[in-house]
């Protein structure tokens, strides 16, 4: 794809991926700030999309590994779970794909509200969670109840992606019996799993921005880092709030177009 962008493109596309990055890092939703700032440079909405998955995958690789000793003894949940995650994730690339720019436009303000009511709702989901462990007392599990709901929340990861954690964590904590620690990372790598998956799969689509979605790559690569080092002073929930306002008052300017 050829793509031609002003300096002043390329240092809001790159202030916006820094802030991504440095919101998923504390709260997660950074998408909902870069995925935007993709539009309002002027790249159409499914490449902006496809753009921005295939950007800020680097950034979500810290926040992976770094969970990665929660996955300890979780060995039959990735050999299920995983692979599950990557269809889901290509079958949501698919679907965008085969979206017309005219029905993606129409559906952006309303992926951007569902987006901003999950992340929302990300501390009740938590708590939920947490009580749903505490009543069943550990009892054991099928971890292959599991695979379908994944599929559906990858989908989803595929298409949008913005909030993926959050269902993902919800639909765990349904059917997997186990500390929220554990949940968390396994909801870590499933999100990751999808993200990859979907931007390999957009590599080769020829909607990629590439000038920018390198920029970006950059900039949530930085924010990512300078989140982690600030994490401890920020309170996530109200940086939280901060994303989603800012994503309502987004979504009501497209409706408004």
């Amino acid at each position: 794809m050829f793509d031609v962008f002003s300096i002043t493109d390329f240092i809001l596309i790159a202030l916006a991926a820094v802030a991504a990055g440095f919101i998923n890092a504390i709260a997660g939703g950074g998408t909902l700030i870069s995925f935007p700032a993709l539009i309002a440079v002027g790249v159409a909405p499914v490449a902006a999309n496809v753009t921005n998955t295939v950007a800020l995958v680097p950034g979500y690789l810290g926040a992976t590994f770094a969970q990665l000793k929660d996955l300890a003894g979780q060995g039959r949940r990735l050999r299920l779970l995983l692979p599950t995650a990557a269809l889901g994730g290509l079958t949501g690339g698919l679907l965008l794909l085969n979206t017309s720019e005219k029905l993606f436009s129409q559906l952006v303000p309303y992926l951007i509200l569902l987006a901003a009511a999950l992340l929302a709702s990300q501390d009740y989901v938590r708590k939920w969670v947490v009580r749903r462990i505490e009543a069943s007392g550990g009892s054991a599990t099928n971890e292959a109840w599991a695979i379908v709901p994944v599929f559906l929340a990858a989908i989803y990861g595929g298409y949008f992606g913005a909030g993926l954690s959050v269902i993902v964590l919800a639909v765990l904590g349904l059917v997997i019996d186990d500390t929220l620690t554990r949940l968390n990372g396994l909801k870590q790598i499933i999100a990751f799993s999808v993200n990859v998956a979907a931007a390999l799969f957009f590599l080769f689509s020829g909607q990629v921005a590439w000038s920018a979605a390198i920029v970006m790559a950059v900039g949530a690569i930085l924010g990512g880092v300078l989140g982690g080092k600030l994490a401890r002073f920020i309170k996530p929930q109200a940086l939280r709030i901060v994303v989603v306002t800012i994503a309502v008052i987004v979504a009501l300017i497209y409706l408004m177009r």
